[in-house]
């Protein structure tokens, strides 16, 4: 006995001298580099300090603290002394995806690309940031390697959900690989973001001059001036639009605004006095005729529109004030002058010089267009749609007022107006995916779920990535239950998005359904080893196994379920009846005669219980009366 305490006692100070920890003390390195990790999910400051600084007091010359350290350089703007933190971070741990993936978004912040790029895409196969991929897809487009710098936009916008310069980015590569639908699907998305893009406005504009849609472009341009009218490069996009149209003044009115003062030698040929070198001589001669008769209202008109040309806005305004106060007929004297209260942020002044604009000429289609476009961003929707309305009237062939318009509708709730104008957009544009998805909506909200298919059909026909699209195909097909197809638009979805789990897992489910459990195993696997905690997928495929009485399989991975998500309840429940299974419940023992133990098993539940005879007598059946 003595020896087995011995033994004992040596077997205990040996694990303890080993740094044996029982569970109870965890690695400070170790701890400090899991936490570490969950760093750029804080969003509250002070927590973000505590941490870091709990970290550099657990581990302070580990890789955890060096990526700490790494952290605070970048914070305060010193790169270099970040880079090198983020190199001591990874010499102690090669596989920190975050060090890797940081210290690349740095180098192409300083230019280095090669370098950029490596690190971006270490750092993409552990931790894969958005910011990462929007980083390695700028330089991927830069090198022309389009179609992956497709990918990692992409990816990016799957969560950088609000961020334009993803969209845009997009939208270029597309253009660079002469996709001009796709470009537009993105310039549009871009616009959805931020209305006031002007490299959206411009994108979208540089695809219909391609097509040769000059009016369309025009009215993109236009809407681009309201939103920036200080955008010198929305100008000078409009300077070549009305080029291209033969109007060559007002494409040197664009060009002066854009800050291109020379003039082209067509426009030389052609220029008029308001040109910028006799600009100064014509204001001049209008100011000699003003002085000499002072309510002349077209000299007021012309110096308007001189000092418009030369981008003096304060001395137009005055002079187009001048004209209007003298009741000026000319309409466009009011459209400009709303332009420039515009300009200065003067909303509701301009509001009241389009309003006389209209007064003067009903046609004035930019003067509707303007009010309109002011009465929607104010979410004065009713007075909104009388603009567009007349605008529409004047300019049919208009599939972005459409569209407007058709939102504004399906907002209100007016189901059968909305519908009408997403088919006049159609009808103008039939490739538009944002109007054949909101129109298909509409049908499946009506319960016209063969025309929301055809359009939902249409969407990805123009663009396979849509996902919002393939969604609701796919849940009109499950309500119709038509597998086949559910099928098909899954696997795409898997072909498009391989590296997407849930994509696996919902393909899991349909070959579960089907009973194709050989497919269904296999795919439930691929989404697991995409995600190893995913714990719909480990359930699934645990449910699975024991379908098929696989059961150690089964127990082993919905115990991992389980601890992914220990809140489900399906999970738990399987794993009692797992357990049932292994370990049925053990009959009672009983004693039986001469004191012998013998196994009773137990009675079931309302079986009557009845009395042994007495020794040396018989039962007889109970006579019947």
């Amino acid at each position: 006995m003595k020896i087995l305490k011995t033994y004992l006692l040596l077997l205990s100070a040996a694990l303890l001298l080993t740094g044996f920890t029982w569970g109870f003390t965890k690695e400070p390195c170790k701890e400090a580099l899991e936490t570490a990790v969950t760093l750029d999910s804080i969003t509250n400051e002070s927590e973000m300090r505590l941490l870091e600084a709990k970290i550099i007091t657990q581990c302070p010359d580990g890789a955890a603290g060096h990526f700490v350290n790494a952290l605070q350089q970048e914070r305060i703007g010193n790169t270099d002394n970040a880079i090198e933190e983020y190199r001591r971070t990874l010499l102690k741990e090669p596989a920190f995806g975050r060090a890797s993936g940081n210290m690349g978004l740095l180098y192409a912040q300083k230019g280095m690309n090669d370098e950029a790029s490596v690190e971006l895409t270490r750092g993409l196969s552990t931790a894969p940031s958005p910011l990462y991929h929007k980083a390695l897809a700028r330089i991927l487009a830069a090198q022309k390697v389009y179609s992956l710098a497709a990918y990692h936009y992409h990816e990016a916008g799957r969560t950088l959900t609000r961020d334009v310069t993803v969209f845009i980015g997009l939208a270029e590569t597309y253009t660079a690989m002469n996709q001009p639908e796709k470009a537009l699907v993105e310039y549009r998305k871009a616009l959805t973001a931020d209305p006031a893009s002007a490299k959206a406005h411009i994108g979208i504009a540089g695809v219909y001059v391609q097509r040769g849609e000059l009016d369309k472009a025009l009215e993109q341009m236009k809407r681009a001036e309201t939103a920036t009218p200080q955008n010198r490069d929305v100008h000078l996009m409009m300077a070549v639009i009305y080029e291209k149209k033969g109007d060559i003044k007002l494409s040197d009115y664009h060009s002066l605004l854009g800050g291109k003062s020379k003039l082209t030698p067509a426009a030389q040929k052609s220029a008029a006095p308001s040109t910028v070198s006799g600009a100064d001589k014509e204001i001049e001669n209008l100011k000699a005729a003003i002085k000499e008769h002072p309510d002349n209202t077209l000299s007021y008109e012309k110096l308007g529109h001189i000092y418009r040309a030369a981008g003096k806005d304060t001395e137009a305004m005055e002079a187009y004030r001048e004209a209007a106060h003298r009741n000026s007929t000319n309409s466009d004297v009011y459209l400009n002058l709303g332009i420039l209260h515009e300009k200065k942020s003067q909303v509701d002044e301009a509001v009241v010089a389009y309003k006389r604009a209209v007064k003067v000429n009903p046609a004035s289609a930019e003067a509707h267009l303007r009010l309109g476009d002011i009465r929607f961003n104010r979410s004065l929707f009713q007075e909104a749609v009388e603009q567009y309305s007349e605008f529409l009237k004047l300019r049919p062939e208009s599939p972005d007022i459409h569209l407007k318009l058709a939102r504004i509708f399906a907002k209100s709730k007016e189901a059968g107006l909305a519908i009408s104008s997403y088919n006049s957009v159609l009808s103008y544009s039939p490739n538009d995916a944002d109007a054949n998805r909101e129109i298909a909506a509409l049908y499946a909200q009506k319960g016209d779920n063969d025309k929301a298919v055809l359009h939902y059909k249409k969407v990805l026909t123009i663009n396979k990535d849509d996902n919002e699209a393939r969604t609701a195909l796919i849940s009109i097909y499950v309500k119709n239950k038509q597998y086949d197809e559910i099928t098909t638009l899954l696997k795409e979805a898997v072909e498009l998005n391989p590296a997407d789990p849930v994509n696996h897992y919902k393909l899991g489910l349909i070959y579960d359904f089907k009973k194709d459990y050989e497919n269904a195993i296999a795919t439930y696997k691929k989404a697991i080893e995409l995600k190893p905690d995913n714990a719909r997928a480990l359930n699934a495929l645990g449910r699975l196994y024991m379908k098929s009485g696989r059961l150690s399989e089964a127990k082993e991975t919905l115990e991992a379920a389980k601890k992914a998500d220990p809140t489900m309840e399906e999970t738990t429940v399987l794993l009692n009846n797992i357990r049932d299974e292994f370990n049925p419940e053990p009959r009672k023992i009983t004693k039986g005669k001469k004191g012998k133990a013998t196994k009773k098993s137990k009675s079931k539940k309302g079986a009557k219980k009845t009395k042994a005879p007495a020794k040396g007598t018989t039962t007889q059946p109970k006579k019947q009366p």
